[in-house]
């Protein structure tokens, strides 16, 4: 009797302790969808940078330094080139449509500054240019900068957090990723278990797509600033492109999303020189044809046919990451260009690797059951010899082999023993 109360005593603080994890499991989803931006963009930063620091880490054979390398010089760079494309595009094009610049007004638009009316841009912009009128009314111009310029602060502010954060997420991932796999195999069970197949899984589709996609950028970024640079040394009087370093860049980021590759740039660039080339003089035209065929072939047959099936991700389908790139910032914002890619790896694992075996009651495997040519492949990325695999496999088909002739005196009696 007094074992059966220790049973129910202990079930029931099995059921405590359970009930508690359900709880602090809620509030950290409930963290971590309030911060999914900030956590989002590190995961991006750690798989994108992760090959570089395994290099790094082998030549200074210190963790900490060669994360600290791996953010600096790879990291860093990459999203300070990103932010200066983006305001520079929007600057051009902001001049483009109105013929004016207002910076006030495209910092707004670039942080999101949808509360800072326009009767104060206008006096906050005429205050830092005609600084004289600090004499005339100092107490209205000063409360109207302060007050204006607390907003852009704050905003840039809270942009530059952001980012240095996910940074520093990224450079502690970095840092303490072979101690956060040993605690993972730890809580799976060891390396013989569905889970850390699911999750080796999805950790190596997971490189693969980040860091193909930052090495894609990076080549198809050169690609297209020799491109241009080429054009505007070839091109007759008349005729330039305008920002070749930005435009390059953004050729080699919209050419992460499959089939569109650089068209969404390169497009808009060839139509600028054929209005270039219909003002100078017609026989342009003859060049800026010559320059789209040498576009479509540098900058979207080639890399589409070539670079991208084998630079960005290598184990999944270019069209699945197209809707998946796409749809990503239309059901979440911007971070969800870098949310949705890890919801689809998660959810492809589940299905290659779970359930088939969920749906039919059988057992669960370590194999993929489907979709072989699609996704890692859960033995060979794990840690799981395959001789020690299938020696497993046998042992849990067949547990009870025949007794040998030699130990029961040469007697072929199968009978269980009581």
């Amino acid at each position: 009797m007094a074992h059966s109360d220790d049973r129910t005593v202990l079930e029931r603080s099995r059921i405590g302790w359970w009930l508690f994890v359900a709880l602090l499991a809620a509030v950290a989803a409930y963290l971590a969808w309030q911060f999914v931006g900030l956590l989002v963009l590190g995961v991006f930063g750690y798989y994108a940078t992760r090959p570089i620091n395994d290099r790094v880490a082998a030549v200074v054979d210190s963790d900490w330094l060669a994360a600290g390398i791996t953010v600096l010089l790879v990291l860093v760079p990459v999203i300070a080139l990103s932010l200066y494309a983006g305001y520079q595009l929007l600057l051009a094009l902001q001049g483009f449509l109105t013929g004016t610049v207002d910076p006030v007004a495209l910092l707004g638009q670039y942080f999101g500054l949808g509360d800072v009316p326009l009767a104060e841009r206008q006096s906050f912009m005429r205050a830092l240019e005609n600084p004289g009128e600090f004499v005339s009314n100092p107490r209205q111009k000063v409360l109207t900068v302060l007050r204006t310029g607390r907003t852009v602060v704050s905003a840039v502010a809270s942009t530059l957090l952001l980012l240095a954060l996910s940074g520093t997420l990224s450079y502690f991932l970095l840092k303490y990723d072979d101690d956060i796999a040993d605690a993972l195999r730890q809580l799976f069970g060891g390396t013989n278990t569905v889970a850390y197949a699911y999750a080796t899984a999805v950790d190596t589709d997971l490189e693969s797509v980040f860091f193909g996609n930052l090495l894609f950028v990076v080549v198809m970024s050169g690609l297209a600033g020799l491109a241009y640079l080429g054009t505007n040394l070839l091109a007759p009087a008349g005729l330039g492109i305008p920002m070749v370093a930005v435009l390059a860049f953004l050729t080699g980021a919209a050419s992460l999303i499959p089939l569109v590759v650089g068209k969404v740039v390169y497009v808009p660039v060839l139509a600028l020189l054929a209005v270039q080339a219909v003002r100078s003089s017609g026989s342009a035209l003859v060049f800026v044809g010559a320059t789209a065929v040498v576009y479509f072939l540098a900058l979207d047959f080639l890399p589409q046919t070539f670079l991208q099936p084998y630079i960005s991700g290598r184990h999944l389908d270019g069209i699945m990451l197209m809707f998946a790139y796409l749809l990503g910032p239309v059901l979440f914002g911007w971070y969800g260009f870098f949310l949705l890619p890890i919801v689809f790896v998660a959810i492809l694992e589940c299905v290659r690797i779970v359930l088939p075996e969920l749906l039919h009651g059988e057992r669960l495997t370590l194999d993929a059951s489907m979709g072989g040519s699609v996704g890692a492949d859960p033995q060979s990325e794990g840690d799981v010899p395959s001789d020690e695999y299938a020696e497993n496999r046998f042992e849990e088909r067949d547990p009870q082999p025949p007794a040998d002739d030699a130990d029961d005196g040469g007697t072929s009696d199968s009978s269980p023993s009581n």
